[in-house]
C-alpha cells in the first residue's frame, strides 16, 4: 500500500538539512550538509550563495535516497530559513556579493547611528530592534562605503529568495523573512517607502511579499533531476526558522513559549497582531496576517560552552564535559557568568557587549566554571523571557529544542530556573517539521496550523525542583543587576 511523506528543507546558519517525515511527524530520513562560513575581515561573516543552493539540492536528494520511497509518495517540500542574510545580485539573479549572514557585524557603526537618530520610529514600524544583524543596517553600510556590489545590484535577496529565484524564476519572500529585513512595515504589510529610501534602494529591487502557504510549482527540470524529484513536485515558501521552531514543537497557543538553544539561542511566543516593548528588548515578526512571533535572540548559547571546552583543552565529549557540573550546587558556589562572549542581541542589543565571570575565588575548579557557563546561558534566556512577559504574560508551558536540549543537566536547570515543566520532542528537527506541516497546509492536505499539535512525537516532560527554583530566583536578581550595571562599560 502506498504511503505519504512530506519534506522539510531547513536552510540554517551552519548546515542545510532536508528531513523526510511521515504525516504524523515521525522522521523517516535526514540529510545534514555543513555550510562553509568565511571571515574575510574582522567583523565580516559571509557565506557563498551558490554553494548553499547546491547543498540544498544535494540534501533533498540524499534524504530521499535514504528514505527509499517512490517519487509519487512525497507530497510536497516546505522551506525554513535562517533570517537576516543579504545578497546583492544582478539582473539575471547571479550573485555580485557573498551572502552577509546574521552574525556579520560590519554595520555596527550604522546600527548605532540609527539607534541614536530615527531608530525608535523604525522599530515601532518594523518590530526589528536596531542591530548589525539587520539587512537595513547592512544596506546602510553598503551605501555609506559605496560597496561596489551594492552600486551594481539590480536586486537584494536573502539566501532563501536567491534559491527560489534559481529554482523557479520567481522573486518572492514570505512575511516573516520580509519582517526580518527591517524594511517591512508590520502595520501595513508592505515594504516601507521611507525606510527603503533611507537605505538608498527602490521598492522594485525587493521581492514580492507573500504568505507562508504560497505555492511554487514547476521547478526547473534540471534542478528536479539533480534532486531526484518530479518537476511537478509542489513547493511551499514557508517561513523563517524561528517561527517554525515554535510551530514544529507545538508552541503555538497563548501561554506557550519555545526556547531554542543551539550555538546561539532564542525564546519566542506566538501572539495576535503586532506587539513591541517600550524598551526595545524584543522583536516582533509577522508570520501570517493575523499572527506574529515575539521574542528575543541571544548570540550566546552552546557557543559559550564550546569556547570554555576549547579554552580548557578538554578532549572528552560534550556529555562528559557537562557531566562534571552535575554535582555542583545551583549557583556554582557564588560564581556568575555573563555570557556575552560573542557580543549580544537580546536583551542588550549591543554588539560590543563582553563576557564576564563574577565572584571567582581560589576554591573554584573546572566543574564550577562549567556550571556557571550553563547557568549564565540560562539566566540570559530567562532575562529575555522576563521582557516577553510584559507583552504576553507569564508562560504556562515551556517547549525546548536545539542542541542543548539533548543535555539532561541543562534541561533540568532550565525547568528549575523557570519553575515550569519543560517539554521536548522526540525529534530535534522542529524547524523542518514546521516547514513540512506548512507545506501540507499549502497543498490542502491539512486544514490548520493548530492541527500539528496532534502530530508531534513528544517525550516525557522534565519537572522542576522547586527548592532549586527558589535559589535561582534569588540568584537571578543578582545576575540582572550585574548585567545592567556592567553594560555601561562596553
Amino acid at each position: 500500500m502506498s504511503q505519504e511523506y512530506v519534506i522539510g528543507l531547513d536552510l540554517g546558519t551552519t548546515s542545510v538539512k532536508a528531513v523526510v517525515f511521515q504525516l504524523n511527524g515521525k522522521v523517516i530520513s535526514e540529510a545534514d550538509i555543513p555550510i562553509t562560513t568565511y571571515y574575510p575581515k574582522r567583523g565580516w561573516v559571509e557565506q557563498n550563495p551558490a554553494e548553499i543552493e547546491q547543498k540544498a539540492v544535494q540534501a533533498v536528494r540524499d534524504a530521499l535516497e535514504q528514505a527509499n520511497i517512490q517519487k509519487s509518495e512525497a507530497l510536497a517540500i516546505g522551506f525554513s530559513s535562517a533570517m537576516h542574510s543579504l545578497i546583492c545580485v544582478d539582473e539575471n539573479g547571479e550573485p555580485l556579493s557573498q551572502a552577509l549572514i546574521w552574525s556579520d557585524g560590519r554595520s555596527s557603526e550604522q546600527a548605532e547611528k540609527l539607534k541614536d537618530t530615527n531608530g525608535i520610529e523604525i522599530y515601532s514600524k518594523t518590530g526589528l530592534p536596531n542591530h548589525p544583524m539587520s539587512p537595513l543596517s547592512k544596506l546602510l553600510w553598503m551605501k555609506e562605503t559605496e560597496y561596489d556590489p551594492y552600486l551594481k545590484a539590480t536586486f537584494f535577496l536573502s539566501i532563501k529568495e536567491f534559491i527560489l529565484l534559481k529554482w523557479f524564476d520567481q522573486r518572492v519572500i514570505d512575511y516573516s523573512m520580509a519582517a526580518a529585513t527591517g524594511l517591512f512595515n508590520a502595520k501595513t504589510f508592505q515594504w516601507d517607502e521611507e525606510i527603503i529610501a533611507l537605505a538608498g534602494i527602490k521598492k522594485g529591487q525587493l521581492s514580492k511579499v507573500v504568505p507562508p502557504t504560497e505555492l511554487l510549482t514547476r521547478i526547473k527540470e534540471d534542478v528536479a533531476e539533480k534532486m531526484g524529484i518530479s518537476n511537478e513536485m509542489p513547493f511551499v515558501i514557508g517561513a523563517a526558522d524561528g517561527q517554525f521552531a515554535n510551530l514544529g514543537i507545538g508552541a503555538i497557543s497563548p501561554g506557550e513559549v519555545a526556547i531554542t538553544a543551539g550555538t546561539s539561542g532564542a525564546i519566542r511566543q506566538f501572539t495576535k497582531g503586532f506587539q513591541i516593548t517600550d524598551r526595545h528588548e524584543t522583536f516582533c515578526y509577522a508570520f501570517t496576517e493575523d499572527f506574529s512571533i515575539i521574542g528575543g535572540p541571544t548570540n550566546n548559547g552552546g557557543i559559550a560552552l564550546q569556547w570554555l571546552k576549547e579554552l580548557l583543552n578538554d578532549q572528552g565529549s560534550f556529555d562528559e564535559f557537562t557531566a562534571i557540573a552535575e554535582d555542583v550546587a545551583p549557583g556554582a558556589e557564588g560564581m556568575l557568568f555573563l555570557p556575552y562572549i560573542n557580543g549580544e542581541r537580546a536583551p542588550l542589543w549591543n554588539q560590543e557587549a563582553k563576557g564576564n565571570f563574577y565572584g571567582m575565588t581560589i576554591t573554584h575548579k573546572k566543574e564550577h566554571f562549567v556550571r556557571a557557563v550553563l547557568e549564565g546561558i540560562t539566566f540570559n534566556l530567562y532575562q529575555i523571557g522576563q521582557a516577553l512577559e510584559e507583552l504576553a504574560g507569564k508562560p504556562e508551558k515551556i517547549y525546548v529544542n536545539g542542541g542543548l536540549s539533548r543535555s539532561p543537566l541543562w534541561l533540568q536547570m532550565l525547568a528549575d530556573m523557570f519553575g515550569k515543566e519543560v517539554y521536548i520532542s522526540e525529534s530535534h528537527h522542529s524547524a523542518a517539521w514546521g516547514a513540512a506541516w506548512t507545506a501540507l497546509i499549502g497543498i490542502g492536505k491539512v486544514n490548520s496550523f493548530e492541527e500539528i499539535k496532534k502530530n508531534i512525537p513528544m517525550g516525557e516532560p522534565i519537572r522542576p525542583n522547586m527548592k532549586n527554583h527558589e535559589i535561582y530566583t534569588a540568584l537571578y536578581s543578582k545576575y540582572e543587576n550585574l548585567s545592567r550595571d556592567i553594560a555601561k562599560y562596553f
